[in-house]
């Protein structure tokens, strides 16, 4: 067939990508990326993931996973082994009592989430989600066609939402709430009374509630607690979790998620059509991370206290800068609202591309996760990158 003869065909791109966004913190690894490979001197404080290596237990349990040939499809939600590890790990943690059938192995936390939002929204359900965010929620309710219902939170109390708070935005359609604590991006820690309280609030209007427990390892005072432990809940609890941030796997992409049975049934149903297993080699240091030493996060812990301990202070140094002082996680979350409207500078997303391509430093802006005055700034990197970053922002903050 002559090319001059061939129609163009016209490229439709179905509308329910279209009702999702670029995900804001792979797009600014990617802009940071782009930079370095031109030589420039980046300081990249946009990266949610800790700069440690992978614990060398955990990263020889994956190398004899390839030594003894173990590189074959596993069922689709997961060997029984690691959800055995599962288990086991979050009923030590947290005295929880699930079984391997309320187990459900992913391709990272983000995928746990979004399984478990298509699985069980319908379009026309809503979705009650507090202010700040972590950027995947909205998008993945968004995909499901259902409706975000956003709660905001006060800077004054630290973002943590309240009970009273979400129960104002409960209608008719409320399917479920999601709650992160510690929180990404403002490192809120929800008070144990507090998070009860929604807990009891979910029971009596049969709404589920879907706790992402990324970082509950993280926390600067207290013990862990999951929300899962409390007694004769399992049928409105939905627990997010993964290995990446506790262990340093973000790479190995390896999440699960505890729930209903039923649920994990329909979540295994939407897996085996989309990834199927998630990597074999992967899911055996996995086992190992959760059923192997255990000294490795609370030397973390103490290093991202000490990191936070410098990086607070010196934000709130910065003439016209706020930030509250993060409970968990490993961010920061500075108002940089004052600043706003000079040189040009109209929105937070217009000061990170300004920062980055003026001082070189990478930070996620505020629009990202809900908020209009505020940036976020990982600080799971060396002491010497905060150090150099920080007197970057000020320098920048300095001369507009």
């Amino acid at each position: 067939m002559s090319t001059s003869t061939v129609t163009q065909h016209k490229i439709m791109i179905a509308g329910r990508i279209s009702a999702i966004s670029v995900s804001s913190t792979m797009k600014v690894a990617a802009d940071a990326d782009r930079l370095r490979q031109q030589g420039v001197d980046v300081v990249d404080f946009g990266a949610g993931e800790p700069d440690f290596p992978t614990p060398d237990n955990i990263k020889a349990a994956g190398i004899r996973a390839i030594e003894q040939n173990f590189t074959k499809y596993t069922p689709a939600g997961g060997t029984t082994e690691l959800k055995g590890a599962v288990v086991e790990r979050h009923a030590t943690e947290f005295g929880t009592s699930y079984k391997p059938s309320e187990c459900f192995i992913s391709v990272g936390g983000k995928h746990v989430i979004f399984n478990l939002t298509q699985a069980l929204i319908n379009p026309g359900d809503e979705v009650i989600i507090p202010v700040p965010y972590w950027v995947t929620y909205k998008d993945v309710v968004n995909y499901a066609g259902a409706k975000c219902v956003c709660v905001p939170t006060d800077e004054k109390t630290g973002f943590a939402v309240s009970a009273a708070a979400i129960e104002k935005h409960c209608t008719d359609r409320t399917r479920m709430v999601f709650i992160n604590s510690p929180s990404n991006p403002s490192g809120a820690v929800l008070p144990r009374s507090e998070f009860e309280g929604i807990l009891r609030l979910c029971v009596e209007r049969g709404i589920f509630l879907l706790t992402d427990e990324c970082y509950s390892h993280f926390l600067y005072d207290g013990s862990p607690f999951s929300i899962a432990s409390v007694p004769g809940v399992k049928d409105t609890v939905l627990v997010a979790g993964t290995v990446s941030k506790t262990y340093s796997m973000t790479g190995w992409r390896i999440g699960y998620g505890l729930v209903p049975e039923p649920v994990a049934q329909a979540v295994l149903k939407l897996q085996s059509h989309s990834t199927s297993n998630p990597t074999s080699i992967a899911q055996k240091a996995a086992v190992e991370a959760l059923r192997g030493p255990q000294d490795s996060v609370p030397l973390m812990l103490a290093e991202y206290r000490k990191r936070r301990d410098f990086v607070i202070p010196r934000l709130n140094a910065i003439a016209g800068v706020t930030c509250t002082m993060p409970a968990g996680a490993f961010y920061a979350y500075p108002n940089i609202g004052a600043h706003l409207g000079k040189s040009g500078i109209a929105t937070s997303l217009q000061f990170a591309e300004r920062l980055l391509a003026e001082a070189f430093v990478a930070v996620v802006p505020g629009e990202a996760f809900g908020t209009a005055d505020h940036i976020r700034i990982s600080y799971a990197t060396s002491m010497t990158e905060l150090e150099r970053g920080l007197d970057r922002i000020e320098n920048f903050i300095r001369g507009l």
